[in-house]
């Protein structure tokens, strides 16, 4: 299978830093679309289609081919989310697209903007960036997707692997599952 090239990640180009210039209109409604599995790109596609404002950091990922060859393929930064600009009809829109299984309104919209903002500037600037959970290891979280949903644990991590342990506290022992940061919260 062919490598595309890189696609439309930010629409309109200007999407960020009008929005974090002062002088610019009231801060719009934002949403953090959660998408389908590697749907990322499809939904940006069909949001461009449809003249929808969007933002998806996307970062190069280099890797070796089988054969030996460097390649470079653009992955999303944050896997399963695209960030959407504009009212509840945007939101209603990309939920019909069929690529977003849910989405979030942004609580403090002015923050978001200027978090992107610094990431699209870091991007521009040719930064090796990764993306990073914020959930620090012996943090006692709730499992909220997925088939494990109302399990609690704690944040464990074994060979660079988040995982979710299970404890036991009368034997003192206990079991670990993997899992996504994105599908745990904080207690």
């Amino acid at each position: 299978m062919p490598l595309l090239d890189i696609e439309t990640w930010q629409y309109p180009p200007d999407l960020l830093s009008t929005a974090v210039d002062a002088d610019a209109a009231p801060p719009r409604e934002w949403w953090a679309a959660q998408t389908r599995s590697r749907q990322e790109k499809q939904l940006m596609r069909k949001l461009l289609a449809r003249d929808i404002p969007f933002y998806c950091p996307i970062a190069p990922h280099q890797y070796r081919s089988p054969a030996g060859r460097a390649r470079t393929s653009y992955l999303p930064l944050f896997s399963n989310y695209v960030f959407v600009a504009g009212d509840e009809q945007a939101r209603y829109q990309a939920l019909t697209t069929g690529c977003v299984a849910n989405c979030l309104p942004a609580p403090n919209p002015e923050q978001l903007v200027r978090q992107l903002h610094a990431i699209s500037v870091a991007i521009a600037a040719g930064a090796p960036l990764q993306a990073e959970s914020r959930i620090p290891v012996g943090t006692p979280v709730r499992v909220r997707s997925g088939a494990f949903v109302g399990v609690e644990g704690v944040v464990a991590q074994r060979r660079g692997k988040l995982r979710l342990y299970l404890n036991v506290d009368f034997i003192q022992r206990g079991a670990s599952l993997s899992v996504f940061d994105w599908e745990v919260e904080r207690l």
